[in-house]
């Protein structure tokens, strides 16, 4: 039984503004994936970290290779191999998907874990990862890293008044990663591939297609997905106070 990383890399991020992929702007001296990248690469215990982007992307390999040296290229005890697979498709959930297949034929094995992390939530930390895979290697299901919801919850009307106040004692904010057992991910994906993957908004929403209960782990309010302009601001000033 082996630990992968499968890290979706093929959006645009047309809404973080700036004209190019939020997962290549600079912040804090690199490219955001680059921070992804060297936090996966902190985690001993992955046998491979894969990164999924787009046939035609030529920015993705070069930043993740440049990302990587001085990290161990593989072996026993040396920490987690870094391989980029050009095989992203038009969403998310099938850039996973075919991310799984890619794995799968380079020889993992469906018994084996896959921790799926968001390239945009640069501001992970080692010490998350293994707290997730301490909390799901002895889990049926698996899970992911989630926030308890702080803040009041609000529904609202179609013409933006409040219409209810929400409890919000259960609510979670879903992170990533989310980890699960790669040929279990896997059959919950091809379940929704002929629906387009309508209604699979993470990981855990397929799994629970299935029947089955993630577990929740709790994250950090850190590890927010970098999604609008300002969303940069914060993980440059995140990550300039870890380098002090």
């Amino acid at each position: 039984m082996r630990l992968h990383a499968l890290v979706p890399c093929g959006g645009s991020g047309s809404r973080a503004g700036a004209g190019v992929p939020k997962q290549y702007r600079p912040v804090a001296g690199q490219p955001v994936l680059g921070h992804t990248l060297a936090a996966l690469a902190g985690v001993a215990r992955l046998d491979t970290v894969l990164v999924v982007v787009a046939s035609d992307d030529d920015t993705g390999p070069r930043t993740a290779h440049a990302a990587w040296p001085g990290h161990p290229a593989g072996g026993e005890g040396q920490g987690p191999r870094l391989v980029v697979a050009g095989c992203a498709g038009p969403s998310r959930a099938h850039t996973v998907f075919n991310g799984l297949a890619h794995l799968l034929a380079q020889g993992a094995s469906p018994h084996d874990w896959v921790l799926v992390h968001d390239a945009a939530r640069c501001l992970v930390t080692p010490a998350q990862v293994n707290a997730l895979v301490d909390a799901c290697l002895p889990d049926a299901v698996g899970g992911l890293l989630a926030l308890p919801l702080p803040d009041t919850l609000k529904a609202a009307t179609p013409d933006g008044r409040v219409a209810a106040t929400v409890p919000r004692s259960d609510k979670w904010l879903a992170q990533t990663p989310q980890m699960f057992r790669l040929g279990v991910l896997q059959r919950a994906l091809a379940r929704a591939e002929p629906r387009g993957f309508d209604g699979i908004t993470d990981e855990a929403s397929a799994i629970e297609a299935l029947g089955l209960s993630p577990k929740l782990v709790p994250g950090s309010a850190e590890n927010v997905k970098l999604t609008y302009p300002p969303d940069f601001a914060l993980a440059q000033a995140i990550l300039k106070g870890r380098q002090a």
